[in-house]
């Protein structure tokens, strides 16, 4: 009987409860882009506008989870930092001097002077974007355009991990690849910061921690993914390729190696020619057809590598038939990972790790990976035809991102990570790192790079960013000199796979290698940037040559939001927001696969803008449109798409491929390749903005050597052909532009680089000294200096977002507290960070968990006062602050020659490479950040400063 003392309510006789109210009249599904992680989203709009945002559970990303940079979209769809109209500068650059104008008049100006420069010389149109995640279309666009000057972030964001990854293994961390996490026991994640790929690693960490797995993080900085680990190594920040070599030493030195899986899935067997000062040292023994050829035990000669059930041998020295001497590839890695520079107790110090605590984690992982095997009873047949009853895997995962990346050494760090992955037979088997469909790829993909002829009113063919097999492939003159004004796949960066954005003012200022007449920027915050010095940028965008005229004549910049760098733009193009336009997470750039199948994603418009912009997508067409260029118009002119997704829906790359892989063909029931389907954006709208292919579980590992796997990637357009998908230990393409600095072949680098290729070329990965601290005194320069974005932060809009400001205000520099006691420093202290460059101010927090020799800060933090709406005395203008004003895109000058502080090899900028100096400031010195450049004047009829700022309803 119900107790008749209590409300009629709590007993479940009376009235229904309500627990939650509705929160609007519609709901909207879209993908987010608060960060790169593009995570399903649920918006709630009353009235047409934002109330609520959470996760989309149905999505493949984040399955409804959320975090709070997501959660806070709707402060940045309602931002008074939101532009308002074109602008058309009227005062010096810099000044602030703007006068609003129609998108008629805006069209007319940007056609104008885009038309001259295509008419007379393209390269002098320099195209760059930042974070946008539309680079299949602004690259055709580029080459269609007929300029090679294209690229986005990723020069310096994480190109030494894809270069790394792509030409050693197929695939690479993050975006192309990911922990097993329902069976990985052992988990060793280097150089991951709270920004990448945030919610799918919060999900499977704790899935791991479930598990009772072990999870190690390698990081100088204890924040974050750090803090929950099992174990945290505190590494000295550029060592990171030691450590791994040091593991390596241990695994050969105990004989702790997958042999089966080297000599199975990669090219360990395969015979190097040992011809010293000959034209084909270190490559390949080919035979007649150019098939790797092996040493076969049994009928001791050498045989096709690819042989099915050939026992080839790893170690010895042999004689071919016509006298030339070979070796196997796993002898020389096995000589050089065993030598005694790359002992534990050799790498300590450098690493500031103990000898012991090497040899104890290399233990580990063994243990883990050799008697604590997985075998799941799925079969699977590999590529050259063998049938496996079992899928057996080695539970050991690793993870990185930028911190190993952004280094002068990061390139080589990938690659040794990726080379013990292969010693442990942990690549994409249960338990260990897998990839992400639609990788692998062939190694290297594709052709090389386009871009070695540009003429007027013609479009370049093929990619623009793509990838060199050899010194033959560099986009060079006769004369060895860059094409390329950033100069990405010349001598001096010839894997700059991802452009090298950070180079673009500086080169463009200098007129080296030539001039370009127009500078063309989409979201990119170059003059307030992570891995680039502010002040030097601004003095090139506002630089004057005699007749007064600019030294780059046009700067036109498309941006949603009153950035650092709008002042110094001629001509603005305002963009929506991403809540306010389509958008393609395409598969033919950075789509959202995941290990278990490819996926895509799309944005769709929740919102309508109440500003007069417009999608930078839809401008970017119309702006083909009216240049002529051949594939954005018919054969009688006229537009070929009107808008963006028209061309979404009816783009084909090459016949039946094109931005969206899901519901091709007429009738929608193709995917990856088939005709376009008008109704193709109704059906992601109507499952949730997003496509999955879900993988057969036959297909699910192995997929470098997946016979079903590879002949449905290639069926599905994912990769042009189903061979399997050999894993590099050594670099052929390394080894030809290493030949080439020794005076073979017909492209030859200039004199004052050989040295330099010859020896960052290796084909086996090395380690040295970043280069910029190889530069310069380390007893003047005694610490390392190094940034990370918060998890409640990403880019720089981040911090004009009223919710998230009230988590990070303002950045401190943190330090270990013995260090800084060391140095008479204390808490909340002021203090002077000063590197060979110049010199900022901040404030000083003390803290155990990072490395004593490094210090750090949060980055994006700081503002410039006056930009983004905020208050000129808001804390990001007066406490913030940025190491960029201490950072440097170059190396010292060498005999006259200005070298880019950056990966030898990639171009990758080396921003963590910085070395300085900490000083507590004099009591009048302390109070506020320096620099302190001047404050920005805001564009005309921008909304007001709020003195409070409030979510819309409220």
């Amino acid at each position: 009987m119900p107790d008749t003392h209590l409300p009629p309510r709590m007993t479940g006789q009376g009235d229904r409860v309500e627990t939650q109210q509705p929160i609007g009249d519609a709901v909207k599904t879209t993908t987010c882009y608060m960060c790169a992680c593009r995570c399903g989203i649920k918006v709630h709009l009353k009235d047409g506008r934002v109330r609520y945002i959470e996760g989309n559970p149905d999505h493949p990303v984040n399955r409804g989870v959320i975090c709070g940079k997501g959660s806070a979209g709707i402060m940045t769809q309602y931002s008074p930092a939101r532009l308002q109209a074109p602008l058309k500068r009227v005062g010096p650059r810099g000044a602030g001097e703007y006068a609003e104008i129609s998108w008629d008049e805006a069209m007319e100006m940007a056609t104008g002077w885009l038309r001259e420069v295509r008419a007379t010389d393209p390269r002098r149109l320099a195209f760059f974007t930042g974070r946008d995640q539309s680079q299949s279309l602004t690259g055709f666009w580029a080459a269609q355009f007929g300029t090679p000057n294209f690229a986005a972030h990723g020069g310096f964001c994480s190109v030494n991990m894809a270069a790394g990854g792509l030409y050693t293994i197929g695939g690479s961390f993050w975006e192309f690849g990911e922990v097993d996490w329902d069976h990985a026991k052992y988990l060793v994640m280097f150089g991951v910061a709270e920004d990448h790929d945030s919610n799918p690693i919060k999900i499977g960490l704790g899935k791991m921690k479930g598990r009772g797995a072990k999870f190690v993080s390698v990081n100088p900085i204890r924040t974050g993914y750090s803090a929950i680990a099992d174990e945290w190594i505190g590494i000295r920040p550029g060592t990171d390729g030691l450590l791994v070599m040091a593991l390596m030493h241990e695994l050969l030195r105990t004989d702790r190696v997958d042999l089966d899986f080297l000599v199975r899935y990669t090219n360990a067997a395969w015979l190097v020619v040992r011809n010293p000062g000959g034209a084909d040292d270190g490559l390949f023994v080919r035979d007649a057809e150019g098939k790797p050829l092996s040493w076969d035990r049994v009928a001791q000669a050498p045989a096709d590598a690819a042989t099915p059930d050939m026992q080839p041998a790893i170690v010895g020295d042999f004689t071919l038939p016509d006298g030339r001497r070979a070796v196997p590839v796993f002898q020389l890695m096995a000589e050089r990972y065993l030598g005694a520079e790359y002992a534990p107790a050799a790498v300590a110090e450098r690493c500031g790790v103990p000898a012991e605590r090497i040899i104890r984690l290399a233990a580990e992982i063994a243990d883990v990976a050799f008697n604590q095997t997985i075998t799941l009873n799925q079969p699977w047949t590999d590529a050259l035809g063998r049938r496996h009853e079992t899928m057996v895997g080695r539970p050991v995962a690793f993870h990185a991102m930028r911190g190993i990346s952004a280094h002068s050494n990061g390139f080589h760090t990938c690659r040794a990570l990726h080379l013990l992955q292969m010693l442990l037979g942990a690549i994409d088997t249960p338990g260990s790192w897998r990839y992400k469909s639609p990788f692998p790829r062939p190694i290297p993909p594709g052709p090389g790079p386009a871009g070695k002829t540009s003429a007027p009113n013609t479009p370049i063919a093929g990619n623009l960013l793509a990838f060199p097999h050899g010194p033959d492939d560099l986009l060079v003159d006769e004369a060895g000199n860059p094409l390329r004004i950033d100069k990405a796949f010349s001598w001096e960066a010839p894997l700059g796979l991802h452009g090298m954005m950070h180079t673009v003012i500086h080169n463009a200022g200098a007129e080296d290698p030539y001039p370009i007449d127009t500078l063309f920027m989409f979201m990119a915050n170059m003059a307030w940037n992570s891995a680039m010095n502010p002040l030097e940028t601004i003095r090139i965008l506002t630089e004057q040559k005699a007749d007064g005229s600019y030294r780059i004549p046009h700067v036109i910049y498309a941006d949603a939001f009153f950035s650092e760098t709008v002042p110094y733009a001629d001509l603005i193009l305002p963009d929506t927001t991403y809540l306010e336009r389509w958008d393609c997470i395409s598969i033919l750039d950075r789509p959202i696969g995941s290990s278990h199948g490819p996926g895509d994603a799309i944005r769709q418009p929740v919102v309508k803008p109440d500003r007069d912009v417009r999608p930078f997508q839809d401008v970017l067409i119309e702006l083909g449109a009216r240049l002529g260029l051949p594939a954005f118009v018919k054969e009688d002119g006229s537009p070929r798409w009107k808008d963006y997704p028209d061309y979404i829906t009816n783009h084909q790359r090459t016949p039946g491929v094109g931005p969206l892989a899901g519901w091709r063909g007429a009738d929608g029931t193709k995917k990856g390749v088939g005709e376009p389907n008008p109704d193709q954006l109704q059906r992601y709208i109507e499952n949730g903005c997003f496509w999955q292919h879900k993988l057969p579980p036959e297909q699910g590992y192995f997929k470098q050597a997946n016979r079903a796997y590879l002949d449905d990637a290639r069926a599905m357009g994912m990769m042009g052909q189903s061979n399997q998908i050999v894993l590099q230990i050594w670099s052929e393409p390394l080894q030809k532009f290493r030949l080439a600095a020794e005076g073979h072949g017909a492209k030859q680098p200039p004199d004052r680089l050989r040295g330099r290729i010859r020896t960052f070329f290796d084909p086996l990965p090395i380690w040295y000294a970043p280069l910029d601290q190889q530069a310069q005194d380390a007893a003047a320069y005694p610490l390392s200096a190094v940034t990370q974005r918060p998890m409640a932060m990403y880019h720089s809009w981040g911090s004009m977002n009223a919710w998230l400001r009230q988590i990070h205000g303002a950045n401190r520099l943190y330090m270990s507290r013995a260090t800084a006691e060391r140095q008479g420093i204390a808490q909340d202290d002021w203090v002077w960070v000063e590197s060979r460059v110049g010199r900022v101010k901040g404030q000083v927090a003390l803290m155990e968990g990072v490395n004593p020799d490094t210090v750090w800060t949060w980055n994006a933090i700081g503002k410039r006062a006056g930009a983004w709406q905020l208050s000129p005395d808001s804390p990001e203008a007066e406490r913030g602050f940025l190491l960029n004003h201490v950072i440097t895109e170059w190396l010292p000058a060498q005999e006259g020659f200005r070298s880019a502080n950056a990966d030898p090899v990639t171009g990758q900028a080396a921003w963590y490479d910085l070395r300085v100096a900490v000083t507590k400031c004099t009591p009048g010195e302390a109070a506020q950040t320096a620099p302190h450049p001047t404050t920005l004047k805001a564009p005309p009829n921008m909304p007001a400063v709020p003195g409070i700022l409030r979510r819309p309803g409220r």
